[in-house]
């Protein structure tokens, strides 16, 4: 389902999102409001991304959006003046919710704006990245909370890590070499960008 959202006093314009011709939207995923989707994105089924409180919501060029993730965000906007608390910034523009190119967000993950996920970053599944910024290069691992952190470029998260103190973001063990899930993210775009154009190329109606 691909839709407008509504007005409200913390949204003042309707918005259709803005969906590459080459990325994929599963039937059974919802895409509504301000949100723009790049090249080669899997959206798949029962994901949900919803521009329709925080805005703008932006998912970057090959990146994937796999079963049940949701990405939404707090009101970004209230009787015409801007909520600055709930916005981030990126390369001097301001969002609810950026994830930048070939982020992999696996099955039911939560990115809740104010939030921004950097380039090459896998999110792994059932984690929630709320009021916080993630770098790029990144793994966080399964079942995760970051919240009200920023997490340094090439770090990773442990599985199960409850993450709320930026001291402790700061001392996140660096991806070396012999980081077994290093290079996972790369054969997870590899799949979702494939799937992407597979889907486009053929009728499921």
């Amino acid at each position: 389902m691909i839709h407008k959202n509504v007005v409200t006093d913390f949204s003042p314009k309707e918005s259709f999102p803005v969906i590459d011709a080459s990325a994929y939207i599963h039937p059974l995923a919802a895409v509504i409001g301000n949100v723009t989707v790049g090249r080669r994105v899997m959206v798949s089924p029962f994901a949900s991304i919803r521009g329709d409180e925080g805005q703008a919501i932006v998912v970057s060029d090959n990146a994937n959006v796999q079963d049940g993730v949701v990405l939404h965000a707090l009101e970004t906007e209230l009787n015409g003046q801007p909520v600055e608390k709930n916005l981030v910034e990126v390369d001097g523009k301001k969002y609810a919710v950026y994830v930048g190119r070939r982020v992999s967000l696996a099955h039911q993950v939560q990115i809740h704006g104010p939030a921004c996920v950097g380039d090459d970053t896998f999110v792994g599944m059932q984690s929630l990245v709320f009021k916080a910024t993630v770098g790029s290069a990144c793994v966080i691992e399964p079942g995760c909370i970051v919240m009200g952190v920023r997490v340094p470029d090439g770090r990773y998260v442990p599985a199960g890590t409850v993450l709320k103190k930026q001291e402790d973001a700061d001392n996140l063990p660096a991806i070396t070499a012999d980081y077994p899930m290093k290079d996972l993210n790369k054969g997870v775009v590899h799949v979702n960008t494939a799937l992407a154009d597979g889907y486009n190329k053929i009728d499921l109606s």
